[in-house]
């Protein structure tokens, strides 16, 4: 092969790993994260338990991160202590490592075998839990398909001068070594591929053992250097966890480097293999992190809090607090977080709606600004929602996730629209009120107050058909459209009563009376509209209320606009 198809090689093949890797990991994540989570929620009563959770489950999953992720969300709402949630890091450092001893066995015709039974376990499969298990399967076989590329790519650059010179510098270069593997791990988010690159390098004697040494150590800094970076604007709380792993990855790199020609000799004299020894360090060295640190955890934990502080407490009703980002990959955990998001901005158009009514009554300018304000929060509220299922989408999701998407995206957008009608209309008309110094009739006023706690009353079986889609109290609802339709025409009736009475108050309040009972209603045509998805889905919904008999067409048409017939 010529130089630069030996190079495209390589890079595809490389590319092909990475790949892999995150089938699996997307996969098991998908097709076991539930259960992942709950093991490393009921797993952390001692330090010990915890190391072994974090071992077995890692060796399972195969990424470190996606541990270390798990236990630094957990870490964050206080259902795990921070000593537990760094001893099933440690354990997860080792864990990662039995992936790599067994790829590194000469198991290329399981790769083939685990791509063909991925591909047609997928295809012939319609469950969603079977299909995620197909693509670990394939992730399997498209990583020891790829590590033979590796090698095949590799064995023509054995004689390359340059190569061996590049490579064979760095072995008076550790630290240069170690910045390298750390930097390029941290841009591929997965220490295992490029421990297995790294050892198929080495195998086709393209660097020098304590090269290899030097780029798996930094390797391991760069994987705890990822989960630190995706967390930045997570509070303190998260991100103490993915801290405290890397400085003690930091603390045994710094210990390991001026030996490591030392540990690499001994390392060598039980297994000799290139390929074994690199993969030997990596072990090693998660090993040795564990040791030291398992008795240390409390301390480093300590270390890490006052290194992060908690943020001052600020009171921002407009941040969400259900929205989970750990959970964007698993779609049905994820979107129970967007529901209950939900339900938190529904409180908030709950209480702007309560509070409209008060402020028409009492004409309460400080508390129209109050309302003005919450209207703020829910805007932010609902952007942060919708991103967030917009991520959640990214995912793939099951036909029945598909519509608790639609229906909750949907919600939101009307809650969203309510909170601008409270916001530009009412409170535009009580300001109006309140600058004309305009007063409701006694009777004007206990209709409105009427229309709008039906409105309430709605709220709340809204949000209970929301969350329940239960079909009945969703038929329930599109009632209340109905009885709200009558209740509007039935309160005009009563106010044009009153203006040809000559009533004073009525004749002054019309416009605004009116317009809020307009608004009212628009309001709860918002409302009602969360019950129409799930009467769809249960076939109850007619596709159009325009009648469509003919005679009865006919009839509504005056007879000398009537076509003659032929």
């Amino acid at each position: 092969m010529h130089g630069t198809e030996i190079l495209i090689t390589l890079v595809g093949s490389v590319a092909l790993l990475l790949w892999g890797v995150r089938m699996v990991r997307t996969g098991v994540t998908r097709a076991f994260g539930g259960h992942i989570r709950r093991i490393v929620a009921t797993s952390t009563r001692n330090r010990w338990r915890a190391f072994a959770t974090g071992f077995a489950i890692t060796a399972f999953v195969q990424s470190s991160t996606a541990t270390t992720l798990i236990v630094s969300s957990f870490a964050a709402r206080a259902l795990i202590a921070a000593p537990a949630a760094l001893a099933v890091v440690l354990g997860a450092d080792l864990g990662s490592t039995i992936a790599a001893q067994i790829f590194v066995l000469d198991l290329g015709w399981l790769g083939y075998g685990a791509i063909a039974g991925g591909v047609f376990w997928f295809m012939g499969s319609r469950n969603e839990h079977s299909r995620h298990v197909a693509r670990i399967a394939l992730g399997l076989g498209l990583m020891l398909l790829s590590l033979k590329l590796i090698a095949a790519a590799s064995a023509p650059l054995r004689g390359s001068m340059a190569i061996t010179a590049v490579l064979g510098g760095l072995a008076g270069e550790p630290l240069v070594a170690v910045l390298i593997g750390a930097l390029v791990t941290w841009l591929a988010h997965s220490t295992l591929a490029i421990v297995l690159l790294v050892a198929s390098l080495a195998a086709a004697q393209l660097m020098p053992a304590e090269v290899a040494a030097a780029l798996v150590v930094g390797a391991n800094i760069g994987g705890a250097f990822a989960p630190f970076v995706s967390q930045v604007a997570a509070p303190p709380a998260a991100r103490r966890v993915p801290l405290g792993n890397l400085l003690m990855r930091l603390a045994i790199a710094a210990l390991v480097l001026p030996v490591l020609p030392h540990a690499v000799g001994a390392l060598a004299a039980i297994s000799p293999d290139a390929a074994r020894l690199t993969i030997h360090i990596h072990t090693a060295f998660n090993l040795a992190t564990g040791l030291v640190f398992i008795g240390a955890v409390p301390l480093v934990a300590s270390l890490c809090e006052r290194l992060l502080p908690d943020r001052p407490s600020i009171d921002d009703s407009g941040r969400p607090r259900y929205l989970d980002p750990h959970l964007v990959e698993h779609p049905a955990e994820a979107l129970a977080c967007a529901a209950r998001e939900t339900l938190a901005l529904g409180d908030h158009v709950a209480g702007m709606l309560r509070q409209s009514m008060d402020v028409l009554v009492r004409d309460d300018q400080k508390l129209m600004r109050s309302v003005e304000e919450s209207d703020d929060a829910v805007d932010r509220l609902h952007e942060a929602i919708k991103l967030y299922l917009i991520q959640v989408s990214r995912a793939g999701m099951s036909e029945a996730e598909s519509r608790r998407y639609v229906e909750i995206l949907s919600f939101v957008t009307n809650l969203e629209h309510i909170g601008d009608i409270i916001d530009k209309n009412l409170m535009e008309l009580a300001n109006k009120k309140i600058r004309n110094r305009v007063a409701f009739s006694a009777e004007g006023l206990d209709e409105l107050r009427a229309f709008h706690a039906r409105v309430l009353d709605n709220l709340q079986l809204a949000f209970n058909v929301f969350m329940s889609r239960d079909p009945a109290i969703a038929r329930r609802l599109l009632r209340e459209k109905t009885s709200m339709r009558e209740a509007e025409l039935s309160a005009a009736d009563s106010h044009f009563r009153r203006l040809r009475e000559g009533r004073p108050e009525s004749i002054e309040s019309s416009a605004i009376h009116l317009d809020v009972v307009r608004d009212l209603k628009r309001i709860n045509s918002h409302l009602t509209s969360v019950a129409y998805p799930i009467l769809e889905a249960t076939g109850e919904l007619a596709e159009t209320r325009l009648r469509t008999d003919a005679a009865a067409i006919g009839a509504t048409i005056p007879p000398q606009d009537r076509p003659a017939a032929s």
